[in-house]
This record gives C-alpha cells, sequence and structure tokens, in this order.
C-alpha cells in the first residue's frame, strides 16, 4: 500500500501560485507593471517610495500597495505624497503578503488608471521569498547597516530577486561596510542580479532608480 502524506503548507502554497497567477492576468490585462519590493526592517522602503511618488507617482500613474504586520503607518506616510489611494494590507502579525491580500487590494484601487503597481512588502527576508504576488519583478533592498554576509545567511530571498538595491549609501563612511563585498555575495548566490546604489536622503542614485522605473513602466496610452 502507497502513502502520500499531503502537507498543509503544500496546499497552501498551491492555492497561492493559482491566484498570483490570476493577479498576473489581471494586471497584463490592464497593461500594469507590478514590483514587489522586499527588504529587512528598516532598511528604507518607505522612504524611498516616498520620494519615488513624489517625483514620479502621477507620471508613470502609480499605485502602492503597502502592507505591514500591525499598523498602517507607513501607508499613512505615502499617502502624503499622492492623490491616488494608498491601499494598505494589515496582516495582524503575519509576516509576509500573500496573493489573495493583493487580489483583494486590487479590487480598491483604479486599475484603468494604473501603470506601475509597487507592492512594498513587510519587512522580513525569509518569507516573503517564498510568495508569488502576481509581480513582473522583484526587487530587493539591502540596506548598509546591514552585514555584508546577508546574501549568504538569506539566500533564498536573493535567489527570487531580480534586481537589488543597496540603500542608505550616505552611511558609507560611518559603517564598517564593504559594498563591493555585500554585491559578491548577492552574486554567488545569485549570478543574473542587476545592482543600485541610493540614499533617499541626500538623493544619490535616485536618477537611476527613477531611470529603472520608467524603463519597466508601459507607455501610456494615446
Amino acid at each position: 500500500m502507497t502513502v502520500r502524506k499531503i502537507e498543509i503548507r503544500e496546499r497552501v502554497m498551491a492555492r497561492n501560485d493559482e491566484l498570483a497567477a490570476q493577479v498576473r492576468a489581471r494586471l497584463a490585462g490592464h497593461g500594469i507593471t507590478a514590483l514587489n519590493l522586499m527588504s529587512s526592517p528598516g532598511a528604507g522602503k518607505t522612504t524611498l517610495l516616498e520620494r519615488t511618488l513624489a517625483e514620479l507617482g502621477e507620471p508613470l500613474d502609480m499605485a502602492v500597495v503597502a502592507g505591514d504586520c500591525q499598523t498602517q503607518n507607513d501607508a499613512d506616510r505615502l499617502a502624503v505624497h499622492t492623490g491616488r489611494l494608498v491601499q494598505a494590507i494589515v496582516t495582524g502579525g503575519a509576516c509576509h503578503l500573500d496573493a489573495l491580500q493583493v487580489n483583494d487590494a486590487l479590487d480598491h484601487l483604479d486599475l484603468a488608471a494604473t501603470r506601475l503597481l509597487i507592492i512594498e512588502n513587510v519587512g522580513n527576508l525569509v518569507c516573503p521569498a517564498s510568495w508569488d504576488l502576481g509581480e513582473q519583478a522583484r526587487v530587493v533592498l539591502f540596506t548598509v547597516t546591514e552585514g555584508e554576509d546577508k546574501p549568504l545567511k538569506y539566500p533564498r530571498m536573493f535567489e527570487k530577486a531580480d534586481w537589488v538595491v543597496l540603500t542608505k549609501t550616505d552611511l558609507l563612511p560611518y559603517v564598517p561596510f564593504d559594498i563591493d563585498v555585500a554585491e559578491r555575495n548577492c552574486l554567488q548566490v545569485n549570478p543574473a542580479l542587476r545592482f543600485m546604489r541610493v540614499s533617499a536622503t541626500t538623493g544619490d542614485g535616485l536618477s537611476e532608480w527613477f531611470a529603472f522605473l520608467r524603463s519597466v513602466t508601459p507607455l501610456a496610452a494615446s
């Protein structure tokens, strides 16, 4: 007699993947590019998005979904910089967003007037890596206040990423962080990774970040 045990996690992940495919198709139907922004807590996701919304929010018809464990503080900060709805997802302690939450969030956004969707995931280098949200690309923020070995300690996050944005570069003179070693560690995990270096505080590198966002955003309908 053959017995196969189906773990609950296996079923949950399979269901999430189905929903993520629906999200991806829904976004594609509206011509929307979605980016999944992930990092450790405090890496600067919200600050970078504040600068981004102020500069490109309207030119790129940008919508934001902001995830957090317990508060909507980040969403409130972002809402100051846009006239559009910033959809908050409060997970109630869960360490990641999932495709169902994103799909529900889309119900409240004006998809017909959106070309770029940025999903600010919960600050965590473990859980979010395993959950497809229907995004077209994954961007990991890696701050210089962390150790250069973060990609080696949390390889799955960097294996699944498309871009790494090294943040808070204005602090490099004050912290023992070798940015070249950090990038080499990233490439050891995922040789296809591409990099940007930014400081949302001073503005250094933001032009490259903005150019990247312009390059992935579909052209506005004429």
